[in-house]
């Protein structure tokens, strides 16, 4: 099982640029492993890694990884470039300036800028004589926020986001990915953390920056995993231990002999809970058994740890916008690739 997924409306974004030019997108979606036909779907989502490889080869279509969202253009490389520059830096704060300069060198129609402001940091995104651009503003948080925790080798957990633009349809889907608190229609748009984690210093190298960028974006489109880390412990908890799903809240806090308070308090600070971590794997394990498998809606529904199938029926309409029994009728082209 993936350890995360998309939302379809951010694979529709990404084609964008390539449909504009004329590119040939559904060929791109089927190199990456991903159905055409699932675009047709509010409710469909592909794998961390299948979008990973669609960045990958809409960049290399257009030579631009930014999928044509600028005037200019971050020609194939690029983020390498930003990477290998960075690992030179001994704070995170030299490196951040860094990036940014480089960031403003290569795009025309937004500036990027490190600011602090007070107790936080922050990421600000301003467009320049253009309307933001939606997914332009997507992508560079998610290429920025991926790199400052990779950099220092932990999720650095971003406090709050704000968009210059109005809520989109997938707006549900930020909060996930980019930070806790999100407000739309505010400009700048910027994303902030806490200042003390601009002094946390740089601990990668070249070898690790060759291995990192091997793994890239995958490994960071919905948000850098530290397998370190105690999210990671309960993801495979989740996933492999003896109690599966039925694992509770505070059962995981005696296994590891923390006091659930304690728990809940180390997870906040990697910007995640018990219970997102969970809703995200069981969504996630619903769409690959419901798409590739016979097995009947009680029995998946049993096995994701629901007391009763109506109790599964109700997270899965809230996952996705559907029921699981109209998600199967037509999971040919709604499933997780």
């Amino acid at each position: 099982m993936e350890r995360d997924s998309v939302a379809v409306a951010f694979v529709r974004e990404a084609l964008e640029g390539v449909r504009a030019r004329g590119g040939d997108a559904d060929g791109l979606l089927r190199a990456a492993g991903i159905d055409p036909g699932l675009l047709a779907s509010d409710g469909g989502r592909v794998s961390a890694s299948a979008f990973g490889r669609l960045w990958l080869g809409v960049a290399e279509a257009l030579d631009d990884e930014f999928f044509g969202q600028d005037s200019g253009r971050m020609k194939v490389g690029s983020f390498a470039t930003l990477c290998h520059l960075c690992i030179h830096a001994r704070t995170l704060e030299t490196a951040l300036i860094r990036a940014c300069r480089l960031l403003n060198l290569l795009l025309d129609d937004v500036q990027v800028r490190l600011e602090v402001v007070g107790d936080f940091a922050q990421v600000t995104v301003r467009d320049r004589g253009v309307a933001p651009r939606v997914f332009a503003h997507e992508t560079l948080f998610i290429l920025l926020q991926g790199l400052i925790s990779w950099l220092v080798d932990r999720r650095v957990v971003m406090l709050r986001a704000h968009f210059a633009y109005p809520a989109p349809a997938w707006a549900d889907e930020y909060p996930r990915i980019y930070a806790r608190d999100i407000v739309f229609n505010r400009a700048p748009t910027c994303f902030r953390f806490a200042a003390d984690d601009l002094r946390a210093p740089v601990v990668q190298t070249e070898r690790t920056a060759r291995e990192f960028l091997r793994g890239a974006p995958a490994n960071f489109i919905v948000k850098y995993r530290n397998p370190r880390s105690l999210a990671a412990h309960v993801r495979r908890a989740l996933k492999h231990g003896p109690r599966g799903f039925a694992l509770g809240f505070e059962d995981f806090a005696a296994e590891l002999a923390l006091s659930p308070s304690t728990l809940r308090r180390r997870l906040d600070a990697e910007g995640t809970s018990f219970r997102l971590i969970k809703d995200g794997l069981r969504r996630d394990l619903a769409i690959r058994l419901l798409r590739q498998s016979s097995r009947g809606i009680p029995d998946i529904a049993a096995a994701l740890g629901f007391a009763e199938p109506s109790a599964f029926h109700r997270a899965f309409q809230k996952w996705t916008g559907t029921s699981p029994g109209a998600f199967r009728d037509r999971r040919d082209t709604a499933a997780l690739v």
